[in-house]
């Protein structure tokens, strides 16, 4: 009862982000549009419709909650070796598990096979809201399957893994957003959390750059392992974004997208 009340705030507190954040991306961009809102919207529309059918297929299989539940059942898991209070398992599986994340990150942009995939994601040659829903259904398996074997063999507890995907979610949406936050807030947020000026440099052509900020939500683990970067070499109002060998308008198109890995 209580997973399937968090399933509901799982889908109505992104939305209500998404669109507060793309309201105020039109209003007050933090930086002119490349290649514009339309076709862009429309591809990445389709890219959320494809990953959401992609999605109901894998719950057949695997999907995080199941994984939860399944590692519950069983008591599986390093969380169910040792008896402690919830909220001690909460903090301790959600460090783990943005670690994990990040991670997966890393190894997206270090291993050839899994980057001809997240490089649907990065062909974008503009950052809003929307980019936040580019992913090739390729790595959605790939990040499901990740991450359904990491949360069980954690033994996350399904509460908190539901509720770490709402987390991951919505910073994605807001790190990826095209809005300007006020200079001293953002000084203060990129301590613990990944903004959108931050997340830019990961999004820089310059495929040095591409190598820095691979933090979805905390930034401690970029600060650790030596792969923060707080500005483009270019400064944020001069840097590019995208892949360097992709100068047109293709990434818009959703077929064109699609293909991407597999040509």
């Amino acid at each position: 009862m209580i997973s399937a009340g968090l399933g509901i705030y799982a889908i109505a507190i992104p939305a209500l982000l998404f669109v507060l954040l793309a309201g105020t991306e039109i209003i007050w961009p933090c930086r002119k549009l490349v290649l514009g809102r339309y076709p862009r919207w429309r591809t990445h529309a389709l890219f959320f419709a494809t990953n959401a059918i992609v999605g109901r297929l894998l719950s057949f299989l695997v999907v995080v909650g199941v994984a939860a539940n399944w590692a519950d059942a069983n008591q599986f898991g390093a969380l169910n070796l040792i008896a402690l209070p919830v909220w001690v398992d909460a903090i301790i599986a959600f460090i783990l598990l943005d670690f994990a994340v990040w991670f997966q990150h890393l190894i997206m942009h270090r291993s050839p096979y899994l980057w001809r995939m997240h490089a649907v994601h990065h062909s974008d040659r503009d950052l809003d809201v929307t980019t936040a829903l580019r992913f090739h259904p390729f790595e959605l398996i790939v990040s499901t399957v990740y991450k359904s074997a990491i949360v069980a063999l954690l033994g996350v507890p399904v509460i908190v893994a539901l509720a770490f995907e709402l987390w991951l979610n919505t910073n994605a949406l807001f790190n990826h957003s095209n809005i300007r936050l006020p200079r001293k807030l953002e000084r203060v947020l990129r301590l613990f959390l990944v903004t959108p000026d931050m997340h830019l440099v990961h999004h820089s052509t310059l495929i040095d750059e591409q190598k820095h900020n691979f933090g979805f939500a905390l930034t401690v683990w970029d600060r650790v392992f030596g792969t923060y970067r707080a500005e483009s070499i270019l400064g944020a109002e001069n840097q590019k974004i995208g892949l360097s060998n992709i100068d047109d308008a293709r990434p818009s198109g959703f077929m064109w997208s699609m293909k991407q890995p597999i040509t």
